[in-house]
Parts: structure tokens; sequence; C-alpha cells
């Protein structure tokens, strides 16, 4: 089989994944799919996968390697968390240039990762992984609470728990032994980790053979349930140069080095505490809240394009933009929608979503879930119901919009009514 075109590979192009496809194509390539499951993960919106050159189902290395020999890629990338893995494996098996290998579970593990920074002298929470809830316990007892407790393989704040006390340790560790992760793998341990206070950020870089660019520096604001579930609520732009951006961009740059990171884009979380930064984790993917057209209108650039261009084109990439950063253009913000609703939605009032579309700071907005689909009150990151891009001059219009936002969200879902309720 003989190519004219460069061939890329992406490995499970969920979520924001869908946006490589297109800026791969747009700089002259062709683009495989690999799956690395048997089925799609139901856990996130089935990608479109019919612009793609060939699609792929992985069952083992050795086969989908030689299912891919005939292509020549250039590169296998990750399109969003769960691929990370897989994309590394594959990168190693075809010689393409990929991030260090003898990192790969660094890259995907949180007990792993947090291990490589403390290695590499880095601040970051005490931790331990255990498959024994009353060791996880007991450890958080000797510790002090708060402590976080969480899946060693998920995201999406998927099973995250922040407990004050041995019952909400012993609960949350025995839910997520007992659970599989949004990703449908078991999770055989739990982990447990000293509480990190302070307020959470988001770096987005892209890199080229150990030199980045800085695609935005995000400020989050979650909310907390008394669950002690964390759940997304909005996240907004800083300028580069406001603290404690140039510090967060320093941290996560050792952070990426001592992940073994050089090649591709990646998403990282840090908190800032007293001490300094500390990463909570960072994944070799896109951000999941980015948008192409949202974030070059804010920030002047976006992950997606990027990548494509340090792939492609990397000289063009070095030269214009390794060892540089953003330019805020804008205030920025993106919102994630929590429900209380519970059901299966009828339909979508298209009076109230075009109430909130309409609105002067929206960008861009996304319903999350269609008629026929499940909602449920939100726990994580994908169990949130629209996401809203917003941008304006002013800090204050974007604030009017969201407080209107919030007290319409509830009405854009109509759910069926049960048939003994009619």
């Amino acid at each position: 089989m003989s190519h004219q075109r460069p061939v890329v590979v992406l490995v499970d192009a969920y979520t924001s994944g869908k946006y490589l496809l297109p800026e791969f194509t747009a700089l002259g390539a062709d683009v495989v799919h690999v799956q690395s499951t048997t089925e799609l993960m139901s856990s996130m919106p089935e990608p479109d996968l019919s612009g793609y050159a060939a699609r792929i189902l992985h069952e083992d290395l050795a086969k989908t390697v030689e299912q891919l020999l005939p292509y020549a890629p250039v590169r296998v990338l990750a399109g969003q968390e769960p691929g990370v893995l897989l994309a590394d494996a594959l990168s190693g098996a075809l010689g393409l240039p990929m991030n260090d290998g003898g990192l790969s579970e660094a890259r995907r593990d949180k007990y792993r990762m947090t291990e490589a920074l403390q290695a590499a002298g880095l601040h970051c929470p005490a931790q331990l992984s255990s498959g024994d809830v009353e060791q996880l316990v007991g450890w958080a007892r000797d510790r002090g609470f708060p402590v976080v407790v969480k899946p060693r393989r998920s995201a999406a704040g998927d099973g995250v728990h922040i407990c004050a006390g041995e019952a909400e340790v012993r609960a949350a560790a025995a839910a997520v032994l007992g659970s599989e992760t949004i990703y449908g793998e078991a999770n055989p341990e739990a982990l447990v980790q000293s509480y990190l206070s302070g307020t959470e950020y988001v770096v987005d870089m892209v890199s080229h053979e150990g030199r980045r660019y800085v695609c935005g520096v995000w400020e989050y604001r979650k909310r907390l349930l008394p669950s002690g579930r964390n759940i997304y609520d909005r996240e907004s732009l800083l300028a580069s140069d406001e603290a404690p951006a140039p510090e967060l961009t320093a941290y996560v740059d050792r952070a990426l080095d001592a992940l073994g990171v050089r090649f591709g884009p990646t998403h990282a979380e840090v908190i800032v505490t007293p001490e300094g930064p500390a990463l909570v984790e960072v994944g070799c993917r896109i951000a999941g809240n980015m948008h192409p057209g949202f974030h070059d209108l804010c920030a002047g650039a976006n992950q997606a394009t990027l990548t494509a261009l340090a792939v492609l084109r990397p000289e063009q990439f070095l030269d214009r933009h390794a060892d540089r950063q953003y330019a805020k253009r804008s205030e920025a913000v993106c919102c994630t929608t929590a429900t209380e609703l519970d059901g299966t939605v009828d339909r979508v009032d298209e009076r109230v979503a075009a109430e909130i579309a309409a609105l002067d700071t929206v960008y861009r907005f996304d319903l999350k879930i269609a008629p026929g689909g499940r909602i449920r009150p939100t726990v994580d990151l994908y169990s949130s119901t629209m996401r809203i891009f917003m941008s304006a001059a002013s800090m204050a219009d974007i604030d009017r919009d969201y407080q209107r936002i919030d007290q319409l969200k509830e009405q854009v879902y109509r759910l069926r009514v049960a048939e003994g309720a009619r």
C-alpha cells in the first residue's frame, strides 16, 4: 500500500479528540483511527469516525501493528485519555517519535505519576495505594484529615472523594474498589493522598522535542457537594504573565520533564498550595474543554492546530511557537452545568436553549444529552449536562450571563413522565 500523503494514527478520539482529525487533514495528512476497546466507551459521546482513512479495532499489539504497517504512519497520538498507553505501545513498536517509554505508566497511573514527581524533587501529595480498605483508612488516620480517595487510572473527576474522617475514607475506598473506571477498567487498588489546600489551575501545552508552547492557563472553580464530590463548575483564562501563571508554567515544565514528555499535547491540573504548586495529574492529550475556534479567539492559538503543526511541520512549530506562550485576547470562561435531574430525556426545550445561546457572551453552547438519553445527578465531568464557552471584554458581563444560565439550566431538558404518573 503506497501513500502520497503522510498518515497519522489517533487512538480513541473521543470528546475533544475529534478536533485533531480536521487539523491533520488541513495540513495534508490522512488519519487512521484505532479503537482500544471492543465496544465504544458508553461513558463518552460516540465519536464520528466517518472521516478517517481507516478504522482499526485493537485486539492485540502485534495484530494492530501489522494492520498499521502498510500505512507507514509518521506518528501515533492519543485522541483522549484511554488511548495514552496504547498510543505509546504502538509508537514504540513502530519506531516512531514518542515520549519516554519507560515512564509510560507514570503518564497514565496517578500513583506512579506522583512517584515520578517525588523522585524528581517536585512538590506533590503524600500517598498510599492499596487494595485493603483498612490499610487505606489507617494511613489516612495517621496522616490526618482531610484526604482524597480516587482511582489510579480514571479521569474527569470520576470516583474522586474528599474525605473528612475514617468512615468517609472507608466508604470512598470501598466504592472505588467495587467499581470500574469510566473507561471500563477494574480498580484493584484505590489511591489515598494528602489533601492539597489551595486554588486549582489548568496548564495546557504542546511539546516537540522537549520544547513547549503554553496554550493557556485557566483557573478552576469547583463546587463541593455534600457527598464529598468536588464537581467542575467553570474555568477562567488568566493572562500568561498574571500571577500565578508564570510559576505554574515553570512547575509544569519541570513535571513534564520528570514524566518523560517530549512530544504532543498535555493537560495538567495543578493546585497552588502554601508550599507552592503541586500536580494533581497530567493527561498526555488535548484538554477535554478545548475548542479550536474559542481558544483561537481568546488565546490566539489552540492545542489541536498546534499539535498537527508540530507533527507535520515541526520546523515551523519550533521556529514560531516553541519556548513561547499565549497572549490573552479577551476574558474567557468555559462552564459545565450540573444537574439534580434523574430520568430519561424526552426532549430539549428549544425556547430555553435558544435563550442561553443568544446571551451576549456565549460563544458556543453544547448540549451533552440527546432525547432518549439518560440524565442523572452530576458527580463528575461526564455527567454534567451542558458545556458553554463564554467570551467578553468584561468579566462582569460573563458573570451576568452565567447567573442567567444557572437559573435556566434545569429547564433545558424535559424528562419523560413514567406511565404510572400520567
